[in-house]
């Protein structure tokens, strides 16, 4: 019986870690649907300046999904959420999986997504050279155009990673890298994968994903998409919508 006890124990405090750091690594996945834009994302100074009109209001369905291979938990919400000068508000309309996946990874992101905005904390994730160093733009073996970017100090709304841009090198379609700063000793590792789309003008995130490899839990992952409805006040418009499917659908 104590056996049992203690293993119910164990497992309900690695459960504990991985629902709070689950939460503390996504932040950064989401917060950026949220972020006013930057008037223009700086690479390097005297190369590509990347010119963004600003996100003042937005409203977008969001699909999230998360879950832990090691323990099988994982969970579904689907929700509305709109930002502007109020702040960010969201309205759950689906949810399904496991109530703890739901109540201490989901619904809690979605909570803190919106304090982190409410106290104006959300240019600590911006792409400019307040948070990183930027690289000359490169070619990689695919033939990719990006550039590196490392993050100025550690914190855990900062990647070490790249931008990857777009044929030309005037727009950025992904973010990708690892977090600058673990949310804590039990993850040993987490990776960030941001896609952009630029609707009618506005570059939005349209999807990300992670992966956080936890210590004694394994490995979880975290999958989101936004569907806009409306951007800074004007409804999205057809091509608009074309171009956000065919982003959404390079990222699977």
């Amino acid at each position: 019986m104590r056996s049992f006890t203690r293993a119910r124990t164990q497992l309900s405090q690695v459960n504990g870690r991985l629902g709070s750091l689950c939460v503390v690594a996504c932040t950064l996945l989401t917060i950026s649907a949220a972020t006013p834009s930057a008037d223009s994302t700086t690479m390097r100074e005297g190369t590509t300046t990347i010119q963004d009109s600003s996100l003042r209001q937005y409203r977008a369905y969001r699909w999230m999904h998360a879950r832990n291979e090691k323990f099988g938990q994982e969970a579904w919400l689907e929700c509305w959420t709109e930002f502007d000068e109020r702040g960010f508000r969201y309205d759950i309309t689906t949810e399904r999986g496991s109530d703890y996946v739901l109540n201490k990874v989901l619904k809690t992101l979605l909570r803190r997504e919106q304090e982190l905005i409410a106290e104006g904390q959300t240019d600590r994730a911006d792409l400019t050279p307040e948070n990183y160093e930027f690289a000359e733009p490169a070619v990689d073996e695919v033939g990719q155009r990006y550039v590196t970017m490392k993050p100025k100090r550690k914190d855990v709304l900062l990647l070490d990673g790249r931008m990857v841009l777009n044929s030309e090198g005037t727009d950025v379609v992904r973010v990708e890298g690892k977090l600058a700063k673990n949310p804590s000793f039990w993850t040993s590792l987490v990776n960030v994968i941001r896609q952009f789309a630029r609707l009618d003008g506005v570059r939005v995130p349209v999807s990300t994903e992670s992966v956080a490899r936890l210590k004694f839990a394994g490995i979880s992952r975290m999958e989101v998409q936004y569907e806009y409805e409306t951007i800074n006040g004007r409804p999205v418009s057809l091509g608009a919508r074309q171009v956000m499917a065919s982003s959404q659908a390079s990222s699977r």
